[in-house]
């Protein structure tokens, strides 16, 4: 994945240059925030769609596919989020690390 590129060869520089662990720290904080707010707004659009379901009984079928389509995003969203913080908890150990 993109997010991915602190510490990799890029544009010609030594992979073993020293990563700036703060830096990857709060880009692993920025994404996981990321993932909350989209699981967060995924949830609610499926909360509304479950309520259209149930007002607009003629079209019911199209609104629980999309209510699951949804709740099937937030969770992954969600998942995506936990990841990012286990990263972001990598990140600070190692920081620590160095600068003791």
């Amino acid at each position: 994945m993109a997010h991915h590129f602190l510490g990799s060869k890029h544009h010609g520089e030594e992979a073993s240059k020293v990563t700036d662990w703060r830096k990857e720290e709060k880009h692993h904080k920025h994404m996981e925030q990321l993932a909350q707010l989209g699981a967060a707004a995924a949830g609610a659009y499926a909360v509304h769609e479950k309520h259209k379901a149930k007002k607009d009984p003629e079209h019911a079928r199209s609104h629980r596919i999309k209510e699951e389509i949804a709740a099937t995003i937030a969770a992954g969203s969600a998942g995506f989020a936990i990841h990012e913080h286990h990263k972001r908890k990598e990140a600070k150990k190692h920081g620590h690390h160095h600068y003791h």
